[in-house]
Order: structure tokens, then sequence, then C-alpha cells
């Protein structure tokens, strides 16, 4: 154990017990399971990604590359957590990850053996030859080595949450910048919210034990907690990281709400996924100490000193024994001092040759680290005088990385600075500012009197007053730094997840990756879980170098969201499986559920796909008897989940003329035309109708699938291609509820509900007018067809959908759901969702004479190219035979069932009642030239080949008499 017998911010009077690969160890309340492992003396912990070796952990935060974990079991295993921010809790069970069949004794280390033949860019060299090796051979044993840890196979059983909140301050961090910007904006009266990734807020305070005003720097941390959570317009979020910076002040947030415990508690969420939006941000992000690059840095006890410093004095947890300090400026000297303090043998390597002796502190002065020792851990260290010293833990002060990745999210890039050996914050998204270490300034005094200036001025941009904080005295730290990025040598890794070494960066140098995108890829620095947050600076220092260039020339990638990795589950919150999106219901749900129908999920739609009567025997017998009430007599079925638009105003003509390929605009008011509409590259976007309700008033429908589509494409062509018309688009879906009565007998059942003349003189086919219904009930009453028989659509409003029904139904109309609407609207031929998908254009369904030859309209151009208007593309052609299924694929007879030989595919298909006999559509290659030959059916997923013959697409009434009649 190296438990301290006293100190740190752990709660000594409770117990909990965990387990790592197997073996029970404790701990206590406020331990991470990094600190847990290292008070139990556990220092190896992982391994690398490329050539397995042995690894320990490196930092205290969100930063550490090494100490990835799997925890929990079963439904809850989750891969790749970080052990220095996993809080430890009663029974966690964590494994270590990518070692087989051991973590001591990994097989896969083998691979250190070729590392000359695995250094950066290897995978675009190897595994060439011979060719047929690649997917016998080279590509399993990729994805077998491939990934780190094991994610869970089982559903996850945990809930997630969306919340969304708007703030006058947003304060990004919880040390003391950003306390002291918090304070100052709430006392302002601001609304404030306060985010900070760990679970106890306090930062540095927290981890390197300084005072503020004669006391304990978490004293005064809790006393402004306290202050800020008595303060009613002030939300405290610990757990909860800023992942990006997004458009308009906007923010994503990821609360852990119970990653802390082994399961949430019943009602709880796991996570929660915040959209915060705010006028004004404090990013107090602070700063992440960098390794320096020398041989053998990766050596489990190699830890940052900031690290070590912190597991000493927040956990009271002893790193080791005998440390040496390997620092390149005076913060190291703080970790040598309280490592000093706590009873270890403490030496200190200083490159500076100014570097003076301290009170029981052994100093080596203008000399560096130039290896380590051990196995498994650390046991040496070699000086470049020759000298090797004994010891168990090396702490490592490269210098301070500003976390400045928020700042940077909206193309912002940061600038160098040569004075601090640092990169800071260039131009902030808008309302940012950046305040303390995260802008540069590393010292306490600073950072306190930083934070709270920027709070205060946050406030006063958001309207309101204060007074500056009345800040307690602290000490300004030494802070001088000679920057020292890499000490020359084998195996010194710059990033250590993906052991990326400085001879891998100087070979891509040398290689032609000479810009720091480039080189990132060729040799994967930076890329792995942290994100280069280590690791990258070292890494643009040593290509810099290599290239002859500074620093600042060389630059920086570029930084993105998310700043650490978001489950998916916080960003879906609870719209998963059904939930997934609002289930839509039409008017007439409840009055089909009550008349005996099954439903059918159709997009967010639940429609009825048949009204099953007493006596049949299954869905067929239902579904047969709807189609042939409408070809015999009449039914009516609930089209309400239609598309529904008005166009309103004097350009609403224009506007929808330039829309459809067909012509609008010479469309009289009272009248209805069926249109299609081309997207911009020639293909077809939609079909539908298009009603002039008035001069300037029309009435659009759209498939169900394509609604929001289509909605939006208005909107974008409006906005977009022709601002200057005037009109407004107004989706009214859900203000309509449209049912269509279709038969032989529609006039004669519509006549006894409306009092409008129906007749054909009257109400001619593509007519449409308003209308007055039984009942007192409105509505309007609109002439077409989609079944091929005579029909009407009827629209009222959604509260008077069930009375229209009852009305229609008493008659004498049946109702008939989605099923029998697909067998009607394939005996007619008329194209939907499987034909119209994407990739068919108005010629390829048979439509191309609606393409207008007199006026432009979107995709006319792009329409005409030579592969749109191949002769030999699939065309809609109508198929009879036996075994039709819809997805199966058409050949030549004899031709073999090969990709070569496709010649398109079956898009539709079903019983027909009416002819008695198995039909379908299909688009087919030069389908018009073979109407009247037969072609091979292949389906091999449900075991069927056989044969079609190839027909017209319009099975029944192909003059259109019915229609019109």
């Amino acid at each position: 154990m190296t438990r301290l017998a006293s100190g740190g911010l752990i709660d000594r009077t409770q117990t909990l017990r965990f387990s790592f690969d197997g073996r029970s160890y404790s701990g206590h309340p406020g331990d991470t399971l990094a600190s847990a492992l290292l008070a139990n003396g556990v220092k190896l912990v992982g391994r690398s990604f490329k050539y397995h070796r042995p690894r320990g952990i490196w930092g205290l935060g969100s930063e550490e590359p090494n100490a990835l974990v799997e925890l929990r079991d079963g439904a809850r295993q989750e891969p790749n957590t970080r052990a220095t921010t996993a809080e430890l809790f009663e029974g966690l069970a964590a494994r270590s990850q990518n070692r087989w069949p051991s973590l001591r004794f990994d097989v896969m280390a083998l691979n250190g053996l070729f590392g000359p033949l695995l250094s950066a860019g290897f995978y675009y060299k190897t595994f060439m030859w011979p060719a047929s090796f690649w997917e016998k051979v080279y590509e399993p044993l990729i994805r077998r080595a491939a990934g780190l840890g094991r994610a869970a196979t089982a559903p996850d059983p945990d809930a997630y949450e969306r919340m969304h909140a708007h703030c006058d301050v947003l304060v990004v961090g919880g040390g003391p910048t950003g306390l002291a910007a918090a304070l100052a904006a709430a006392r302002c009266g601001a609304r404030v919210v306060l985010a900070d990734e760990d679970f106890r807020l306090g930062g540095r305070l927290l981890a390197d034990a300084p005072e503020i005003g004669g006391a304990p720097g978490e004293v005064w941390a809790a006393l402004v907690l306290a202050e800020l959570a008595s303060l009613p317009d002030v939300t405290l979020l610990p757990r909860t990281t800023i992942f990006g910076a997004f458009d308009q002040g906007t923010y994503g947030a990821v609360q852990r709400v119970a990653d802390h415990l082994a399961e949430p508690a019943p009602g709880q969420p796991r996570q929660r996924g915040w959209t915060i939006v705010a006028k004004r941000v404090v990013l107090a992000a602070g700063a992440v100490e960098r390794p320096i690059a020398f041989p053998g840095n990766d050596r489990p006890g190699v830890m940052s000193a900031a690290a070590a410093r912190g597991y000493l004095n927040r956990y009271a947890v002893l790193p080791g024994q005998r440390a040496v300090v390997f620092t390149a400026g005076d913060d190291g000297w703080r970790t040598a001092r309280d490592l000093r303090e706590a009873g270890a043998e403490v030496t200190v390597v200083d490159p500076r040759d100014s570097a003076r002796g301290d009170k029981g502190l052994r100093v080596v002065a203008g000399a560096r680290v130039v290896g380590t020792g051990g196995r498994l851990g650390l046991s040496s260290v070699r000086l470049d005088t020759g000298e090797r010293i004994a010891a168990d833990v090396l702490a490592v002060a490269g210098g301070w990385n500003p976390t400045l990745h928020l700042a940077s999210h909206q193309g912002g890039r940061p600038g160098w600075d040569e004075s601090l050996a640092t990169f800071l914050p260039g131009t902030p998204p808008p309302g940012m500012a950046v305040a303390g270490a995260a802008a540069g300034r590393f010292t306490l005094a600073a950072c306190l009197a930083d934070g709270a200036a920027a709070g205060l001025q946050a406030a006063r941009d958001t309207g309101h007053e204060g007074q500056p904080l009345a800040l307690p005295r602290a000490d300004d730290e030494p802070a001088g730094l000679r920057a020292l990025y890499h000490v020359p040598g084998r195996k010194a890794f710059v990033d250590f997840q993906h052991d990326v070494t400085a001879d891998d960066i100087a070979l891509a140098a040398r290689e032609g990756f000479r810009s720091v995108e480039h080189a990132k890829r060729y040799t994967t620095l930076g890329m792995a879980t942290d994100q280069g947050r280590t690791a990258n600076v070292v890494g643009l220092a040593i290509l810099a170098e290599a290239t002859g260039r500074g620093i600042a020339e060389t630059g920086t990638t570029m930084f993105r969201p998310p700043y650490t990795p978001v489950t998916i589950g916080a960003l879906a919150g609870a719209q998963t499986g059904p939930d997934y999106r609002p289930t839509r219901l039409t008017p007439l749900h409840a009055w089909s559920a009550r008349h005996g129908a099954s439903f059918v999920a159709t997009g967010a739609w639940l429609r009825p796909e048949w009204y099953a009567r007493p006596g049949e025997a299954g869905w067929r017998d239902s579904v047969d008897r709807e189609v042939l009430q409408v070809r015999k007599a009449v039914g009516f079925c609930d089209v309400s989940t239609l598309g529904k638009i008005e166009v309103v105003g004097p350009g609403a003509a224009a506007l929808l003329d330039f829309v459809y390929a067909n012509a609008i605009a010479t469309l009289k008011p009272g009248r209805i035309r069926y249109g299609i509409m081309l997207r911009e590259d020639g293909f077809v976007l939609d079909d539908g109708t298009c009603a002039r309700i008035s001069e300037h008033r029309f009435f659009v429908t759209t498939t169900t699938a394509n609604a929001a589509r289509v909605m939006q494409h208005l909107e974008y062509v409006h906005q977009v291609l022709r601002p200057e018309l005037d009109v407004t688009i107004l989706s009214v879906t859900d203000a309509w509820a449209q049912i269509a009565l279709a038969g032989p007998q529609a006039r004669d059942v519509l006549a006894q509900v409306t009092e409008a003349d129906v007749s054909n003189a009257a109400l001619p086919h593509m007519a449409c007018t308003e209308a007055n219904f039984a009942g007192g009930l409105r509505g309007r009453l609109y002439r077409l067809s989609f079944s091929g028989e005579l029909a009407f659509e009827i629209g009222v409003p959604p509260d008077d959908a069930a009375a229209m029904a009852d009305r229609l139904l008493a008659a004498g109309a049946v109702p008939y759901g989605t099923e029998a609407l697909g067998v009607l609207r394939i005996e007619k031929g008329h194209a939907g969702g499987g034909e119209m998908n994407g990739q068919t254009t108005a010629g390829d369904l048979g439509l191309g004479r609606m393409l207008s030859p007199t006026k432009d309209f979107i995709g006319r151009v792009m329409a005409q190219r030579p592969a749109l208007v191949d002769p030999r593309r699939p065309a809609l052609v109508g198929l009879r035979g036996d075994g039709l299924r819809t997805g199966a694929h058409l050949l030549d007879p004899g031709a073999a069932a090969t990709t070569a030989n496709d010649l398109g595919h079956v898009t539709a298909s079903c019983w027909s009642p009416h002819l008695q006999a198995q039909i379908g559509l299909a688009l087919l290659s030069g389908g018009q030239a073979r109407i009247g030959t037969r072609i091979r059916v292949f389906d091999p997923v449900r075991g069927h080949d056989g044969e079609a013959e190839v027909v017209l697409p319009v099975f029944i009434d192909p003059e259109g008499g019915r229609t019109r009649g």
C-alpha cells in the first residue's frame, strides 16, 4: 500500500471494495479508479495499441492516454474508460484491455521486436503482396488486432436524457479561475451555469494544496461553491463536460449523472445530454502538463509531475518511495517538495544550469534523462551524465499546454507564444472570453484575478451591473521554464497510446509529410482517444525541428468537437426504440381501431393495414375483400398522412412552376394537376398533386415519406434560388384530415354526405371545390384518383374526421387499409416509393412527356445527360408470374445469376384478387422493348427461381375510362 496515513480529500470512514483483472482491492469514497490502484501499489494498468508495451498511469484527468480500462459487466460493459476519471464505487469491476492472455504476459508484445517494420506509415507500405492474401490473411489479422476494448453486445439497459438550458454566463471549468468568474457574475445577478468535468469542483486547488487568504485552497473553493449553490439563478454542473462550441452561443455538454454508481436509481438517467445557449462564455478550462519525449519515457512509473502532486495532495497516495523529478521549469520543483514532505527520497533533474539545491532534495543541474530501466515497471533512471539512479517513480514536467479546444472549435487557430513556450487561444467564438491558465496565466493569483475580471465583464455584457470581486490574497508561484520537448534517442515516445515516437515524426518529415495535418495522419499522432492533449505540442516541436521551421510556422492541427468522447446515448437521450421519434396518429386512428383495423408503422405514422371482419381466416381474406369492394362498389381510405402544403402569395404560381417539371402557372383556380418534382441532378424527387384553390393560393400534396423533404425543398428554393418571390409556404398536414373515396359507386355515396353538386359536369376529373357536408361539416372536395376508379378526396378539419367516416360508412362505403391501397396502385401501375427510390428519372417511370419543353424548372438540364436518357436504363414495366416477390432480381432466361447479368429488380408485387393473378411492377433495363417477352425472376434470399411475363405496367383500365366516369 502507498496510501498515506493522513491527508487527502477522501472519506476514510468508508471502505469501497473493487476488482481489477479479477483481483480484489479496496479504496475510499472520493477516490478514482486510478488513485485507488496506485494506493494499492498497482502501476501496470494497460498496454499500448501497436507495440503492446506496458503502460502505467500518466495523468490525473481526461488527458490520460494510458490507463484505459473496461468497466462493469454484461449489458453495462464499457470499454476505453479512463481510470483517472472513473469514480470508485462499491463493487466496481474493472479489467485491463488490449492484451492476451494477461496484462503481465501479453503475447502481442512480440510486435515490439518488429518495431523497425512497424514504423510510421507501415500500413501504406505493407500487405501489398501477394494480392490474394489480403482478404484471406492480412485483413482478418488486422481486424483482430484493431481496437482496444470490447463493447457490450446486449442492449443498453439504462436510460438517457436530453436537457436544454439558457443562461447569461456559462463558465467552463470549476478551478480557481472558473470559481472566481462564476462568483463575480453571480453577484451581479446574472444567470450562471458552472460546468466542470470533475466530480468535485476546485481544479488544481484540490491537487496543489495552495493557500488562499491564509487558508487551504479547498476551503476557499468550498465557501465559494456554498455561496453559488445558495443563489437561485446559479446552476452547478459537476461531472459535466462541455464538449463542443457551436453556432450562435450554443454549447454541447454531457453530464455523467450515474456513472459513479453501480447502476442508476429507478427513474434516474445514466447520462444527460445538455444543449446550453449562453449569451457569454468564460472558458476557464485550465491547462494540461505536457511530457518530454526521451528514451523509455513510457514505462509504468513515469508520470506527469502535476499528476504525482495531485495523487499525493488530493488522494493521499504516494506514487513512489524513490522519486526522480525531471523538470524543465519551476513547476516541477513543487512536486519535488511535496514528495519530499511525504517522505519520499527525491532527486531533481533540471536541464537548466542555474538550478539550485533545496533542503532535502538532491539536485542534478544541467542534466537530462536519457533512459529508464525496468520490465513491467520503473526501476531506474539513466542521465546523460552517465549516472543511473534507482527509482520507482519518475515525475516529468515539460511545461503547460492551455486547454483551448473550445476556443478553437469554430475555426479559430491558436498562436504560438515563444515566451511561454505554448500555444495560446486565437480568435475565440463570439461571446467567449478565455481566462486563467487556458489563456496562459499559470499562477494562482493571476488566475483568480483574471477569472474575476472575466466573470464581471461577462455579466456586464448581458446587462447586469456589479462591483469587482474582492479577492483574498494568493501568491504568484515561480513559473520559469526552459523549453524542452525532446531528448534524442530510440523509443522516445510522443503519443503514448498509439506508440508514435520522435523517430516516426522525423521519418514522416523525411518522406515529405511536412504539413502538420499530413504528418498527423501518416503517423497517427494525436489520433488516439486523448486526441493529442499530451502529445501534440511535443510532436509539433519535433516536426518543426525536422523541417527546419519554427513551431509557429509549423502550426497546429484543426480542433473539432467533441473535446472528449461522447456516448451515443447522451446524444440520443430518450429518443431510442419506439421513442426514437414521436409516433404520429391520423385523425381517424381511434375510429379505425374501433372498426377492427390492424395498424402498421409507415415512417412516423401508424396507419390501418386492413380491417378484419368476422369469418376471415387471415389478412389476405381482408385485403382481397377490400380490393374487390373498391373495384365493384365503393370504399374509403384514410390518406391523412399525405404531405399537405399551402403555398400562398403573388409569387406562388411562379415558385411552383419552377419547382415542378410540368407547367403549373397555367393551372386555373378550381383545378388540380398531377405533377413531379426533380432534384437538381435530374432525378425524381417526389410526385403528388397541386390544386389551385384561388388565384394566389395552392394546395400541394406529397407522398407520406417525402412530406418533410418536399417542405424543405420548397423553402430552399424560395430562400436561396428565388428569394425575390412574394410567397409564404406552410405545412398543413396536421390541419386537414383527408379521406379517399373510390369505386364505381363513389359518386352515389358522396351525394348522400354533401350538399355540393358532384356530377361529372359540375366536378369533372382533376377539379376541386369548397363544400358543405351533412351535419354542418365544411371542407374541400378533390376529384382525383390513384386507384384507377372513380374517386374523390374529402378534406375536413381533423376534429370532423370521425363524423365524416361514420357518414360514409352509413352511406354504404367500406373502409380499406394500406395493403388494399397498395394492391390498387400496383394494378393501376402508379409509381410509388419502390419506384421513386432516388435513382429513377421521369423517363424511367414513363413520365418523360410531363417534362415541359417550354419552361425552366429544377433539374431540367441535368435530366438531359446522356446517361439519364439512355434507352437501356431500367424502365417501369409490369410483370405477371407466380412467385413474384419484391426485391427479386431480373435476368435473361438461362443467364447465370451474376451481377454482370442483372437487368433490374421487382419493385412491388401482390396478389390481384380482381385479376386472379400474381402481378408486380419492376425496373427492367430496356423495359419498353421487352414488353411481351419472358424474364427470369431470381430471388436467392427467399429461394425462388422462376419466370414471368413482361407486360405494360397498367393492369386495370389503361384507357382511364373508369377514372373519368
